[in-house]
Protein backbone atom coordinates (compact mmCIF):
# COMPACT_ATOMS: atom_id res chain seq x y z
CA UNK A 1 0.00 0.00 0.00
CA UNK A 2 1.57 3.10 -1.17
CA UNK A 3 1.23 5.55 1.93
CA UNK A 4 2.04 9.00 1.69
CA UNK A 5 2.25 12.31 4.04
CA UNK A 6 1.41 16.14 3.64
CA UNK A 7 4.13 18.63 5.16
CA UNK A 8 3.42 22.19 6.07
CA UNK A 9 5.68 23.04 2.44
CA UNK A 10 2.87 21.34 0.62
CA UNK A 11 5.37 18.66 -0.54
CA UNK A 12 4.24 15.23 -0.46
CA UNK A 13 6.65 12.61 0.11
CA UNK A 14 6.23 8.83 -0.47
CA UNK A 15 7.24 5.92 2.27
CA UNK A 16 10.03 5.03 -0.39
CA UNK A 17 11.26 8.23 -0.40
CA UNK A 18 9.99 9.38 -3.64
CA UNK A 19 8.72 13.17 -4.47
CA UNK A 20 5.75 14.27 -5.94
CA UNK A 21 7.31 17.75 -6.52
CA UNK A 22 4.80 19.44 -4.57
CA UNK A 23 1.87 18.24 -5.97
CA UNK A 24 0.13 17.19 -9.40
CA UNK A 25 -1.64 20.79 -9.87
CA UNK A 26 2.04 22.46 -9.38
CA UNK A 27 3.65 20.16 -12.22
CA UNK A 28 0.39 20.79 -14.34
CA UNK A 29 1.00 24.52 -13.89
CA UNK A 30 5.06 23.85 -14.67
CA UNK A 31 3.83 22.51 -18.18
CA UNK A 32 0.77 24.19 -19.13
CA UNK A 33 3.22 27.50 -19.04
CA UNK A 34 6.02 25.87 -21.25
CA UNK A 35 3.41 24.82 -23.52
CA UNK A 36 1.50 28.51 -23.49
CA UNK A 37 5.17 29.56 -24.35
CA UNK A 38 5.56 27.48 -27.49
CA UNK A 39 1.86 27.90 -28.97
CA UNK A 40 2.80 32.00 -28.50
CA UNK A 41 5.73 31.62 -30.21
CA UNK A 42 4.82 29.33 -32.89
CA UNK A 43 1.54 32.00 -33.24
CA UNK A 44 4.38 34.76 -33.80
CA UNK A 45 6.22 32.37 -35.98
CA UNK A 46 3.93 31.50 -38.54
CA UNK A 47 1.92 34.90 -38.59
CA UNK A 48 5.13 36.55 -39.75
CA UNK A 49 5.39 33.60 -42.38
CA UNK A 50 1.90 33.18 -43.93
CA UNK A 51 0.02 36.67 -42.71
CA UNK A 52 -2.29 36.44 -39.91
CA UNK A 53 -5.42 36.33 -41.68
CA UNK A 54 -4.05 33.28 -43.16
CA UNK A 55 -2.98 31.47 -40.02
CA UNK A 56 -5.06 28.36 -38.79
CA UNK A 57 -4.97 26.28 -35.31
CA UNK A 58 -3.10 23.74 -37.87
CA UNK A 59 -0.14 25.96 -38.43
CA UNK A 60 0.17 26.99 -35.01
CA UNK A 61 0.21 23.29 -33.20
CA UNK A 62 2.48 22.18 -36.02
CA UNK A 63 4.96 25.01 -35.49
CA UNK A 64 4.40 24.46 -31.65
CA UNK A 65 4.89 20.48 -31.80
CA UNK A 66 1.76 20.39 -29.28
CA UNK A 67 -1.84 18.61 -30.16
CA UNK A 68 -4.57 20.52 -30.76
CA UNK A 69 -6.21 18.89 -27.57
CA UNK A 70 -3.45 21.49 -25.77
CA UNK A 71 -3.89 24.35 -27.64
CA UNK A 72 -7.64 24.57 -27.04
CA UNK A 73 -6.96 23.90 -23.22
CA UNK A 74 -5.33 26.95 -23.61
CA UNK A 75 -7.01 29.31 -25.76
CA UNK A 76 -11.08 28.79 -27.53
CA UNK A 77 -9.54 29.85 -30.66
CA UNK A 78 -6.85 30.88 -33.50
CA UNK A 79 -8.21 34.55 -32.24
CA UNK A 80 -8.00 34.26 -28.80
CA UNK A 81 -4.72 32.96 -29.24
CA UNK A 82 -3.56 35.84 -31.66
CA UNK A 83 -4.88 37.91 -29.08
CA UNK A 84 -2.78 36.88 -26.24
CA UNK A 85 0.45 36.88 -28.51
CA UNK A 86 -0.70 40.53 -29.06
CA UNK A 87 -1.36 41.70 -25.42
CA UNK A 88 2.18 39.29 -24.96
CA UNK A 89 4.38 41.74 -27.18
CA UNK A 90 2.58 44.78 -26.16
CA UNK A 91 3.61 44.12 -22.91
CA UNK A 92 7.23 43.38 -23.29
CA UNK A 93 7.49 46.21 -25.55
CA UNK A 94 6.19 48.48 -22.86
CA UNK A 95 8.62 46.98 -20.81
CA UNK A 96 11.64 48.52 -22.23
CA UNK A 97 10.17 51.95 -23.32
CA UNK A 98 9.48 52.35 -19.08
CA UNK A 99 12.97 51.02 -18.78
CA UNK A 100 14.14 54.44 -20.02
CA UNK A 101 11.20 57.03 -19.07
CA UNK A 102 12.10 59.47 -16.60
CA UNK A 103 9.34 62.00 -15.99
CA UNK A 104 11.33 64.55 -14.89
CA UNK A 105 12.54 65.03 -18.45
CA UNK A 106 11.43 67.03 -21.37
CA UNK A 107 8.90 65.75 -23.79
CA UNK A 108 11.22 65.80 -26.64
CA UNK A 109 13.84 63.51 -24.49
CA UNK A 110 11.08 60.84 -23.10
CA UNK A 111 9.86 60.93 -26.62
CA UNK A 112 12.94 60.15 -28.44
CA UNK A 113 14.30 57.75 -25.60
CA UNK A 114 10.80 55.85 -25.80
CA UNK A 115 11.51 55.50 -29.51
CA UNK A 116 14.71 54.70 -29.41
CA UNK A 117 13.55 51.72 -27.23
CA UNK A 118 11.00 50.28 -29.17
CA UNK A 119 12.82 50.35 -33.09
CA UNK A 120 15.84 47.95 -30.86
CA UNK A 121 13.20 45.85 -29.41
CA UNK A 122 11.56 45.44 -33.13
CA UNK A 123 15.27 44.95 -33.99
CA UNK A 124 15.32 41.82 -31.55
CA UNK A 125 12.38 40.55 -32.19
CA UNK A 126 10.92 41.04 -35.72
CA UNK A 127 8.36 38.36 -35.48
CA UNK A 128 6.44 40.09 -32.98
CA UNK A 129 7.37 43.17 -34.68
CA UNK A 130 5.45 41.92 -37.45
CA UNK A 131 2.27 40.76 -35.36
CA UNK A 132 1.73 44.10 -33.51
CA UNK A 133 2.24 46.68 -36.31
CA UNK A 134 1.50 44.30 -39.89
CA UNK A 135 -0.86 41.39 -38.87
CA UNK A 136 -2.71 43.38 -36.50
CA UNK A 137 -4.50 45.11 -39.14
CA UNK A 138 -5.50 41.86 -40.61
CA UNK A 139 -6.12 39.58 -37.91
CA UNK A 140 -10.00 40.60 -37.70
CA UNK A 141 -12.12 43.29 -35.58
CA UNK A 142 -10.83 42.05 -31.81
CA UNK A 143 -7.22 42.73 -32.62
CA UNK A 144 -7.97 45.88 -34.89
CA UNK A 145 -9.81 47.40 -31.50
CA UNK A 146 -6.50 46.26 -29.72
CA UNK A 147 -4.40 47.67 -32.15
CA UNK A 148 -6.44 51.22 -32.10
CA UNK A 149 -6.45 51.01 -28.09
CA UNK A 150 -2.72 51.29 -28.24
CA UNK A 151 -2.39 53.36 -30.96
CA UNK A 152 -4.55 55.91 -28.68
CA UNK A 153 -1.61 55.63 -25.84
CA UNK A 154 0.59 56.64 -29.15
CA UNK A 155 -1.19 59.70 -29.70
CA UNK A 156 -1.63 60.70 -26.20
CA UNK A 157 1.97 60.74 -25.83
CA UNK A 158 2.91 62.99 -28.81
CA UNK A 159 0.30 64.92 -28.14
CA UNK A 160 1.91 66.32 -24.93
CA UNK A 161 4.00 68.03 -27.56
CA UNK A 162 1.55 70.74 -27.47
CA UNK A 163 2.67 72.22 -24.63
CA UNK A 164 6.67 72.57 -25.61
CA UNK A 165 5.99 76.02 -27.49
CA UNK A 166 3.55 78.98 -27.51
CA UNK A 167 2.81 78.28 -31.30
CA UNK A 168 2.58 74.17 -31.08
CA UNK A 169 -0.48 75.21 -28.31
CA UNK A 170 -2.55 76.15 -31.14
CA UNK A 171 -2.07 73.05 -33.39
CA UNK A 172 -5.16 70.53 -32.96
CA UNK A 173 -4.73 67.21 -31.46
CA UNK A 174 -4.91 65.72 -34.59
CA UNK A 175 -1.60 66.37 -35.25
CA UNK A 176 -0.58 63.89 -32.88
CA UNK A 177 -2.65 61.17 -34.70
CA UNK A 178 -0.79 62.33 -37.83
CA UNK A 179 2.33 61.72 -36.82
CA UNK A 180 1.93 58.78 -34.70
CA UNK A 181 0.23 57.23 -37.93
CA UNK A 182 2.93 58.36 -40.63
CA UNK A 183 5.64 56.62 -37.90
CA UNK A 184 3.86 53.74 -38.16
CA UNK A 185 3.29 53.62 -41.88
CA UNK A 186 6.95 53.84 -42.25
CA UNK A 187 8.00 51.17 -39.88
CA UNK A 188 4.73 48.92 -41.58
CA UNK A 189 6.71 49.44 -44.87
CA UNK A 190 9.88 48.39 -43.73
CA UNK A 191 9.45 45.54 -42.13
CA UNK A 192 7.44 44.34 -45.33
CA UNK A 193 10.60 45.19 -47.24
CA UNK A 194 12.60 42.06 -49.13
CA UNK A 195 16.15 43.66 -47.68
CA UNK A 196 16.78 43.70 -44.45
CA UNK A 197 16.79 47.29 -42.35
CA UNK A 198 17.58 48.10 -39.37
CA UNK A 199 15.15 49.98 -37.67
CA UNK A 200 16.93 51.32 -35.00
CA UNK A 201 18.54 53.55 -38.01
CA UNK A 202 15.32 55.51 -38.56
CA UNK A 203 14.75 57.05 -35.21
CA UNK A 204 16.79 60.20 -35.93
CA UNK A 205 14.44 61.01 -39.17
CA UNK A 206 11.70 59.50 -37.21
CA UNK A 207 12.79 61.99 -34.27
CA UNK A 208 12.87 65.11 -36.73
CA UNK A 209 9.35 64.16 -38.06
CA UNK A 210 7.53 64.51 -34.63
CA UNK A 211 9.16 66.79 -33.24
CA UNK A 212 8.65 69.23 -36.57
CA UNK A 213 5.04 70.57 -35.83
CA UNK A 214 5.79 70.97 -32.68
CA UNK A 215 9.22 72.33 -32.04
CA UNK A 216 10.02 74.15 -35.90
CA UNK A 217 12.27 73.32 -38.07
CA UNK A 218 15.86 73.79 -36.32
CA UNK A 219 14.96 71.36 -33.69
CA UNK A 220 14.01 68.94 -36.41
CA UNK A 221 17.28 69.52 -38.14
CA UNK A 222 19.03 68.81 -34.44
CA UNK A 223 17.17 65.63 -34.03
CA UNK A 224 18.47 64.56 -37.66
CA UNK A 225 22.33 64.68 -36.55
CA UNK A 226 21.83 63.41 -33.19
CA UNK A 227 24.18 60.26 -32.88
CA UNK A 228 22.53 56.96 -32.46
CA UNK A 229 22.47 55.65 -28.64
CA UNK A 230 23.81 52.34 -27.61
CA UNK A 231 20.43 49.79 -28.37
CA UNK A 232 18.61 49.43 -25.19
CA UNK A 233 18.37 46.34 -22.92
CA UNK A 234 15.28 44.30 -24.79
CA UNK A 235 12.76 42.14 -22.26
CA UNK A 236 13.53 39.28 -20.83
CA UNK A 237 10.14 37.92 -20.51
CA UNK A 238 9.96 37.10 -24.42
CA UNK A 239 7.77 33.80 -25.27
CA UNK A 240 9.88 31.56 -26.35
CA UNK A 241 10.14 27.49 -27.26
CA UNK A 242 12.57 26.21 -24.46
CA UNK A 243 12.64 23.25 -26.74
CA UNK A 244 13.11 24.49 -30.09
CA UNK A 245 17.04 24.19 -30.16
CA UNK A 246 16.31 20.60 -28.97
CA UNK A 247 14.83 19.44 -32.14
CA UNK A 248 11.64 17.04 -30.81
CA UNK A 249 8.13 17.33 -29.39
CA UNK A 250 7.59 16.06 -26.41
CA UNK A 251 3.98 15.55 -24.62
CA UNK A 252 2.38 16.91 -21.23
CA UNK A 253 2.58 13.01 -19.74
CA UNK A 254 6.21 12.70 -20.70
CA UNK A 255 7.03 16.24 -20.15
CA UNK A 256 5.93 15.37 -16.43
CA UNK A 257 7.71 11.82 -16.03
CA UNK A 258 10.88 13.55 -17.21
CA UNK A 259 10.59 16.33 -14.43
CA UNK A 260 9.90 13.48 -11.96
CA UNK A 261 13.08 11.82 -13.03
CA UNK A 262 14.87 15.05 -12.51
CA UNK A 263 13.45 15.41 -8.81
CA UNK A 264 14.01 11.38 -8.45
CA UNK A 265 16.92 10.63 -9.20
CA UNK A 266 17.93 6.52 -9.56
CA UNK A 267 13.84 5.82 -8.96
CA UNK A 268 11.71 3.05 -10.28
CA UNK A 269 9.26 2.67 -12.58
CA UNK A 270 6.82 2.55 -9.65
CA UNK A 271 7.88 5.44 -7.58
CA UNK A 272 8.28 7.46 -10.85
CA UNK A 273 4.58 6.28 -11.56
CA UNK A 274 3.68 8.08 -8.02
CA UNK A 275 5.82 11.33 -9.02
CA UNK A 276 4.44 11.85 -11.98
CA UNK A 277 1.03 10.96 -10.84
CA UNK A 278 0.94 8.36 -13.49
CA UNK A 279 -1.35 5.43 -12.37
CA UNK A 280 -1.67 2.56 -15.12
CA UNK A 281 1.55 1.05 -14.88
CA UNK A 282 1.65 -0.20 -18.25
CA UNK A 283 1.21 3.63 -19.36
CA UNK A 284 4.23 4.50 -17.24
CA UNK A 285 6.72 1.88 -18.58
CA UNK A 286 5.62 3.29 -22.25
CA UNK A 287 6.29 6.87 -21.01
CA UNK A 288 9.80 5.56 -19.86
CA UNK A 289 10.82 3.92 -22.79
CA UNK A 290 10.30 7.04 -24.94
CA UNK A 291 12.06 9.20 -22.91
CA UNK A 292 14.87 6.28 -22.80
CA UNK A 293 14.71 5.83 -27.02
CA UNK A 294 15.03 10.08 -27.31
CA UNK A 295 18.21 9.16 -25.12
CA UNK A 296 16.77 11.82 -22.10
CA UNK A 297 16.69 8.85 -19.73
CA UNK A 298 19.04 5.39 -18.84
CA UNK A 299 19.48 2.84 -16.28
CA UNK A 300 21.24 4.13 -13.80
CA UNK A 301 23.91 0.98 -11.70
CA UNK A 302 21.31 0.55 -9.42
CA UNK A 303 18.98 -0.96 -12.32
CA UNK A 304 21.14 -2.82 -14.11
CA UNK A 305 21.33 -5.89 -12.07
CA UNK A 306 19.49 -9.39 -13.07
CA UNK A 307 15.60 -8.91 -11.68
CA UNK A 308 16.52 -5.38 -10.12
CA UNK A 309 13.75 -2.97 -10.36
CA UNK A 310 14.92 0.23 -12.49
CA UNK A 311 16.55 3.33 -11.21
CA UNK A 312 15.76 5.93 -13.48
CA UNK A 313 18.47 9.06 -14.21
CA UNK A 314 18.45 11.90 -16.65
CA UNK A 315 21.31 11.60 -19.25
CA UNK A 316 23.07 14.60 -20.49
CA UNK A 317 21.03 15.04 -23.23
CA UNK A 318 17.88 14.84 -20.67
CA UNK A 319 19.54 17.26 -17.88
CA UNK A 320 19.77 20.18 -21.05
CA UNK A 321 16.26 19.09 -21.95
CA UNK A 322 15.36 19.37 -17.74
CA UNK A 323 17.15 23.08 -17.40
CA UNK A 324 15.57 24.26 -20.56
CA UNK A 325 11.73 23.41 -19.42
CA UNK A 326 12.67 25.11 -16.13
CA UNK A 327 14.04 28.10 -17.73
CA UNK A 328 10.73 28.43 -19.90
CA UNK A 329 7.97 28.30 -17.30
CA UNK A 330 10.64 30.70 -15.18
Amino acid sequence: MRSTRARSSGRLEASDGVTTNGSCAAAHGHVSEIQRARILAAMIEVSAERGAASVSVAHVVECAGVSRRTFYELYGDREECFLAAFDNGVARALDGVLAVHDPRAKWLDRTRAALVALLSFFDAERGTAQLLIVGSLGAGPRAFERRASVFAQLVAAVDEGRGGSSAATELPPLTAEGVVGGALSVIHARLLSTEPVDLLELASPLMGMIVLPYLGAAAARRELTRPLPERSVVSKHMPADPLRDIGMRLTYRTMRVLMAVASNPACSNRGLALAADVHDQGQISKLLTRLRKLGLIENGPGGLGRGAPNAWVLTDRGRAVERALAAGSA
